[in-house]
């Protein structure tokens, strides 16, 4: 997939394009479980399965440079110490900024918490990110995750107009693991996202 474009908020209107598709002799492509993962992912595992460990760790994971987090006197490992580790936003806070490296050089931190609010599509915001090579920080019954990848339907109209997303299934690592137990999935047509308390991407450039 070379691009998103996003034709509307909500899995009602996926529905309404799938039945325009059919009425009209199709104009709508259907393209059904597709699949989009962030690679390469470095291996990590958190020193203990205490929360504060578990994000040092997941972090680790998605920056992918020591000297930025959360190794021995980067940027952020102070920072990110100092986190609830189950609240993105509190982690979005600490983190996001003007930070610099041991050597002196300055990093700007960006982070993006996705909102939760009831009835809002998330696929766009979520494959979006994916699609930039960001994993993401999830919190899902107590547990921090990494999200990696998706699973998706995606329905393309016929004069380049409009798109629409529908996500399945969420790809997770469990930094509290290196076994099998390591890979996760979320399923959102089995799991409650209710118990999804948050999802963050975070991004940092020199400046």
């Amino acid at each position: 997939m070379a691009r998103l474009r996003w034709c509307g908020s909500a899995l009602l209107l996926l529905a309404s394009c799938l039945a325009f598709g059919q009425n009209t002799g199709g104009y709508i492509t259907y393209f059904p479980n597709q699949e989009l993962r962030v690679r390469p992912l470095p291996s990590l595992m958190a020193r203990s399965h205490d929360p504060s460990d578990v994000l040092l760790s997941s972090l680790d994971t998605i920056v992918n440079d020591p000297s930025v987090c959360c190794g021995k006197d980067s940027a952020l490992e102070d920072r990110a110490t100092a986190a609830n580790p189950l609240s993105v936003r509190e982690i979005a806070s600490k983190v996001d900024g003007r930070w610099l490296l041991s050597d002196g050089r300055p990093i700007m931190v960006t982070t993006d918490v996705l909102s939760l609010t009831p009835g809002l599509d998330l696929s766009y915001w979520i494959l979006g990110h994916l699609l930039q090579k960001h994993a993401m920080l999830m919190v899902w019954g107590s547990h921090l995750y990494v999200v990696y990848g998706a699973v998706y339907d995606e329905t393309v109209a016929s004069d380049g107009t409009g798109n629409a997303y529908m996500i399945h299934k969420l790809l997770l690592l469990d930094t509290r693991y290196s076994d099998s137990r390591r890979e996760v999935t979320f399923n959102r047509d089995t799991d409650d996202w209710s118990k999804v308390q948050g999802m963050l991407s975070l991004d940092w450039k020199p400046q």
